[in-house]
């Protein structure tokens, strides 16, 4: 029998071996010298000699044939009848307990184990589950010695898939009101609403299905997750089915999906001016006035707003689109706010905040917010005076004016994102605070608790005090989760431009991103946008 210490490192590369054979004169120890390898170390040989039970061997003979390692067969023993070593197992579990590993070392002098053996082997180390029987017979046929082989697997569990929402309408719809080149909105084909009539299925949930367990090697099951039921939407005027399957609608009228919850909304309709003989409007559904809106009055809408007339210093908030077919007078007190998108003639001296796009012919002193793309274009296509704050771009043939008219004018951070980002700086202040609070009132509690004074009043608002922290510890974390993300996406989206395609006049100031130019002189059919830390001039396109 020979033993290697280590497996061969390269071809040409092996280390020191030895072997030892039982003759009629006697016990001898061969010792072979490696290749670049290791040596064979007398600690090696002595184990081996007292494995085999090796008796009244010469320790100075052993020395010297492993000193000498000059592959000469040296006598170490008068002779003795060889004790024989059966191969053995050694094992190995997964961390997760769903495989087990075996590795045969080779016999010496004695016999490979039986399928039988092997198999015994296995259930007294408690597999029981998962045993390939056909490599257990191919191992006691043509063992493999000296390599991990996997003899058990156990089977995984299989979690469910989670319900789904098919959706009966269409949710893609990108129908936006266009401004012609004389500034005329084109309102015959805007194709933005859909009608439902009650009763109609806007959704079917698709059911979760159940997970399927599994088994380790022990025999133990492992339960799984069931997949997840999809919440339905549930917005206004829309109904569950008593088995939670399907949504329907509730009453006649326009479907929408906003904010991620389905409405079905009914259209309120004016037919003349918005003044003392309407009030104020707040309506859930969408709202036509097909006549002029006065100052101090206000229109508000769960879904699309649509004015024929002129609006004065009033206040229009949606939860879809603001179309005005004219345009607005704000006088300084006109607010216009939408989730969708503005399209208008013209605004002069007001507050503008849309979600979406917003197009006009012309915007004059007026603070603008734009989530989206700001389009201004008809016949004059101006921007001038007021702050313009757009999420990704500004396309205008004029900003600006020959008086250098202060125009403020940034691009490339959604306001309502940024605006945002700030407050949930502000929450976070506040939940520390919070924690900080709850954790002084703990401290003073336990300390009463230690000292056995502890009343049960007290002790009920310690246990509060306990559940106070835990639900700011929990918001917190939610808290900066979305600054994380919000951090991610201002830094992703600090990127837009400005596309002019007849001129920008001195006293425009821009701000791309964190970069900002004022500019000097008049820049004409041009486009600015962000290059590092510089706005750069370049061509319109």
């Amino acid at each position: 029998m020979m033993d290697k210490p280590t497996d061969n490192i390269q071809n040409n590369m092996y280390n020191g071996s030895f072997e030892l054979s039982y003759k009629e004169d006697g016990v001898y120890l061969t010792v072979h010298s490696p290749r670049g390898g290791a040596r064979v170390t007398i600690g090696e040989v002595l184990n081996k000699l007292t494995k085999k039970q090796v008796r009244n061997y010469n320790r100075a003979a052993v020395d010297s044939a492993v000193q000498k390692a000059g592959s000469i067969a040296e006598k170490i023993a008068d002779a003795q009848e060889e004790y024989k070593i059966d191969a053995s197992i050694s094992l190995s579990i997964s961390p997760d307990r769903m495989k087990a590993n075996i590795i045969i070392s080779p016999p010496e002098g004695g016999r490979m184990l039986s399928a039988g053996e092997i198999l015994e082997y296995l259930k007294t180390n408690g597999i029981v589950f998962g045993i390939k029987n056909e490599v257990v017979s191919e191992l006691s046929k043509n063992p493999m010695y000296n390599q991990q082989v996997l003899i058990a697997e156990g089977i995984a569990p299989e979690n469910g898939i989670n319900g789904t929402l098919e959706f009966h309408f269409d949710r893609s719809k990108d129908a936006k009101p266009s401004i012609m080149e004389d500034g005329r909105v084109n309102f015959r084909e805007l194709n933005l609403i859909e009608n439902v009539t009650k009763g109609k299925v806007l959704i079917t949930a698709i059911p979760p299905t159940k997970g399927k367990p599994g088994v380790n090697i022990f025999g133990t099951d492992i339960p799984a997750l069931d997949g997840k039921p999809a919440v339905l939407p549930r917005g206004k005027n829309v109904e569950i089915s008593p088995d939670g399957h399907t949504l329907t609608a509730a009453i006649d009228g326009l479907v929408n999906y906003i904010d991620g919850k389905v409405s079905v909304f009914a259209l309120y309709e004016v037919q003349a001016d918005v003044d003392n003989s309407t009030g104020n409007i707040n309506f859930i559904g969408n709202v036509l006035v097909r006549g002029n809106i006065l100052s101090g009055f206000s229109v508000e809408a769960g879904g699309n707003i649509e004015v024929w007339g002129v609006v004065e210093g009033a206040r229009i908030k949606a939860g879809g689109n603001i179309v005005l077919r004219r345009g607005m007078q704000g006088l300084g007190k006109g607010v216009l706010i939408c989730d969708g998108d503005i399209a208008a003639r013209y605004i002069e001296h007001s507050n503008i905040e849309a979600k979406g796009d917003i197009k006009a012919e012309a915007i004059m002193h007026s603070n603008v917010k734009c989530g989206n793309r700001l389009e201004l274009t008809g016949k004059k296509g101006l921007l001038v005076g007021g702050s313009t704050r757009v999420g990704k771009e500004i396309s205008a043939k004029v900003i600006g004016s020959p008086m250098s008219t202060v125009t403020e004018v940034e691009v490339g951070v959604d306001p309502t994102l940024r605006e945002r980002y700030k407050e949930v700086k502000e929450e976070i202040k506040i939940a520390e605070a919070d924690i900080k609070k709850a954790e002084q009132a703990i401290g003073m509690l336990r300390k009463l608790e230690q000292a056995g004074v502890l009343t049960a009043d007290k002790k009920e608002i310690l246990l509060k005090s306990e559940r106070t922290r835990e639900y700011y510890r929990t918001k917190l974390e939610e808290l900066r989760e979305e600054v994380q993300k919000l951090d991610e996406v201002l830094e992703q989206e600090s990127f837009g431009r400005i596309l002019i395609q007849s001129i920008v006049y001195p006293g425009t100031k821009v701000t791309i991103g964190t970069c900002m130019m004022s500019v000097r002189e008049n820049l004409q059919y041009c486009s600015l946008y962000r290059d590092g830390a510089d706005i750069r001039v370049g061509a319109y396109k």
